[in-house]
């Protein structure tokens, strides 16, 4: 049984497309990346799969609490090149989070590196535990 939820769980995931009632502007596939987000005591990391995007390609904006990621992905091929089968699909990724107040919006900090998007989300001084010293007297 083990095996079988592990081999579950290691599965790769296809590119899966927005769903919603909002109409898109341009034109082209729109893609829900993959997230992991964790948290410890100094801030959030979240980490985004985004394959085949460029650091210049991401677009990374913050405003009234709403943090969204956005990554073209751009064809690979050459002009010069035919194309004889192409099964990864290229288009936007797209996906917005809502901040909570703890986070320290103007120290976000965010790296690309081989597909994955890794943005580190830092808590505000004042949302950090702090250990109280206990006096004897």
């Amino acid at each position: 049984m083990a095996n079988e939820t592990q081999s579950r769980d290691m599965q790769v995931r296809g590119k899966q497309d927005v769903s919603g009632a909002a109409e898109q502007t341009r034109p082209g596939p729109v893609f829900t990346p993959p997230v992991d987000i964790c948290e410890d005591e100094n801030g959030i990391k979240l980490m985004a799969d985004m394959p085949g995007v460029k650091p210049d390609d991401v677009n990374i904006d913050v405003r009234e609490n709403t943090l969204t990621l956005a990554g073209k992905v751009k064809p690979f091929e050459g002009a010069e090149e035919t194309d004889l089968m192409i099964e990864y699909d290229i288009g936007l990724y797209y996906r917005q989070f809502t901040l909570p107040e703890l986070v320290d919006q103007e120290k976000i900090d965010a790296q690309l590196k081989d597909g994955v998007l890794t943005l580190v989300l830092p808590k505000a001084e004042a949302a950090k535990p702090k250990k109280i010293e206990i006096k004897s007297g």
